[in-house]
């Protein structure tokens, strides 16, 4: 197949971050000038389950043909124009299972989920596309590495604001996210030195700490709690007394993983599970604050960022990123290389196998970036580690 014939899918999927439109508008440019043809799936992998191969009424809701002039103009805004979805076809909700394919076969009242790969593959013949670009994080990765054992051609790209995916230094989202905190802390602290509070700053991050830490760590906070250290909210708070009683301006503060729990406590969370597994997190800012409050007596302000973390455009480092990784998709595609994802490791660009993102976890290196009986970064090597420190 010559490469003016060649059909390139992409999609983002999962939780939005600064520098996928930035992404998206190099992937095309650069398709555009091989003279490849791409098309654009909406939200996420949920495009591909919706995808009514008999019905092209479906077609422009689900997919959207994607050229120079329809991305001009997106790299100017945060998120993604093609928006996104948390959709894993391997594992379908009954709820959730599009009309047109409950068949004969379905049966509504099979236990579990249902497993819609079969109708996603046809779906992916059916548009012709030859080479897959998925930009997500380990969920939405994680089907993608699944679509690669079944022979789709897939070049990934990582992004996730908790810069979590196991393989990659970086990804997609981070920077922007810890800057966003790092301006939040600073601004909050005229109000928790007005009031003389303790401030109680909850940051997204399920699993891994990395931005309760690196937000900390560069705002100079007194204390962070993140998701792999469980902590003594009696010892957090007695730490937090003493660091107010120590700030001339009589207040103090501490960041906190929304993943995080108390020492033999259980991580709050909320509401039905996702198609990966997941229910959604947040909350245990207030069971912190509510805590110490009680053992403090101070008066407590609690600000949970969330989404404004990861809303608005990118910073300088999330475009750079974005460009690069979308310039190195596009020459793996050119080489017609395929099974990889793109990644930094040490400072370098690389490209990795895909099914590297399935062979372990990345966390917080705790006994080199944390001190656990103090509840606060600790730094004690930089000399040979990556600018993110690992």
């Amino acid at each position: 197949m010559g490469d003016r014939q060649k059909t390139l899918g992409v999609l983002t999927g999962g939780g939005d971050v600064p520098g996928l439109n930035p992404a998206l508008k190099t992937l095309v440019t650069r398709a555009s000038e091989k003279g490849y043809r791409v098309i654009g799936i909406r939200r996420g992998w949920g495009g591909l389950l919706a995808y009514d191969r008999e019905d092209p009424e479906s077609w422009e809701k689900t997919i959207l043909p994607l050229d120079r002039q329809e991305v001009r103009t997106v790299d100017r805004t945060g998120g993604t124009f093609l928006h996104t979805s948390r959709t894993n076809p391997g594992k379908v909700a009954t709820a959730d299972v599009p009309d047109f394919l409950r068949g004969a076969d379905f049966d509504p009242s099979a236990p579990g989920h249902h497993d819609f790969t079969g109708h996603v593959l046809k779906n992916l013949e059916h548009l012709g596309i030859d080479a897959l670009i998925p930009i997500g994080g380990d969920d939405t990765l994680s089907y993608a590495e699944r679509l690669n054992r079944e022979g789709v051609p897939i070049v990934a790209i990582p992004k996730t604001m908790d810069n979590d995916v196991f393989g990659t230094d970086y990804c997609i989202g981070f920077s922007t996210a810890v800057t966003r905190s790092v301006n939040f802390i600073h601004n909050l602290r005229t109000s928790a030195g007005s009031h003389e509070r303790i401030a109680v700053v909850e940051l997204f991050g399920r699993n891994s700490g990395e931005t309760s830490l690196i937000s900390a760590y560069l705002a100079g906070v007194d204390r962070a709690l993140i998701s792999e250290v469980p902590f003594d909210v009696e010892r957090l708070s007695a730490l937090l007394q003493e660091d107010k009683k120590g700030n001339r301006s009589n207040y103090a503060m501490v960041t906190i993983s929304e993943g995080a729990s108390m020492v033999g406590g259980q991580i709050v969370e909320y509401g039905q599970e996702d198609a990966y597994g997941h229910k959604k997190l947040g909350g245990i800012g207030v069971v912190v604050s509510e805590a110490v409050k009680k053992l403090t007596g101070s008066h407590i302000i609690y600000q949970q960022l969330s989404y404004l973390m990861r809303s608005g455009a990118p910073d300088s480092l999330d475009l750079m990123v974005a460009y690069n990784y979308a310039n190195m998709t596009m020459d793996l595609i050119g080489e017609g290389m395929s099974g990889r994802m793109v990644a930094m490791q040490g400072g370098t660009y690389r490209h990795i196998p895909i099914s590297t993102i399935m062979q372990g976890e990345k966390r917080v290196d705790v006994a080199e970036l944390y001190d656990t009986t103090e509840y606060r970064p600790k730094v004690r090597h930089v000399l040979g580690k990556p600018m993110f420190l690992y």
